[in-house]
């Protein structure tokens, strides 16, 4: 039996919301809209509209924006007994988002570590907010990613896990492409169907104990 890996988008999975959208509704001026459309509509690349949605917000906001994204994240159902589950199994649990780390990582602090958790950075030294890019894509990827998640997933190859995909939006269908296997969510469950990737869909993460459950009985 191959050794499993769990690689869980964090925005609109591991919280109810997209954080991300969540902050600009609350902070950006109304030009964001037509940027996050652009993103959807695949017409620029995620890279691109993630630093140009954020440069349209203070550096000075950065307080009020960690505490509006603490206050206001809602975990969904399960996550923590898919991490004791995942812990039990000794199954690897890498958070790869394309979120920022000034908001990430505050969230998920009660619940570290992980086995890894890859974000995206920010820089407050400017009068507005310029987002870093450390896991950027590698020489296999050219989407502009921003965070690339399939990027991280082939760093860890060599490991020979059998890679699980747990997301919910665009951000996670390069990495579903890559994936072994794919419990999908909302748009993505739409993409994989659509591009016939083998997927379960999923609303707790109850449902995706279940279904790493079966995975192992069966010894995929």
């Amino acid at each position: 039996m191959k050794k499993f890996a769990v690689f869980c988008d964090f925005d609109g999975t591991i919280t109810e919301k997209d954080n991300i959208l969540s902050i600009m509704q609350k902070f950006a001026p109304l030009e964001w809209i037509k940027v996050k459309d652009q993103i959807l509509a695949q017409e620029i690349s995620i890279q691109e509209g993630v630093g140009r949605m954020f440069s349209l917000l203070r550096s000075g906001l950065k307080d009020e924006i960690v505490h509006f994204a603490v206050q206001n994240a809602s975990i969904r159902p399960g996550f923590q007994e898919l991490i004791d589950f995942l812990n039990e199994h000794d199954i690897p649990l890498f958070i790869v988002s394309g979120g920022i780390d000034f908001f990430v990582e505050p969230i998920l602090e009660k619940f570290s570590p992980f086995a890894g958790l890859y974000c995206n950075g920010a820089d407050f030294s400017g009068e507005n907010i310029k987002i870093l890019w450390p896991h950027s894509c590698d020489d296999y990827c050219s989407n502009g990613c921003g965070c690339c998640k399939p990027s991280v997933m082939r760093k860890l190859e060599g490991k020979g896990f059998y890679k699980i995909v747990i997301g919910d939006s665009i951000t996670d269908l390069e990495a579903a492409k890559q994936a072994d296997f794919v419990l999908a969510r909302d748009f993505l469950k739409d993409k994989c169907k659509e591009l016939g990737i083998a997927f379960e869909s999923f609303e707790t993460f109850f449902d995706c104990i279940k279904s790493i459950q079966k995975m192992i009985e069966v010894k995929v």
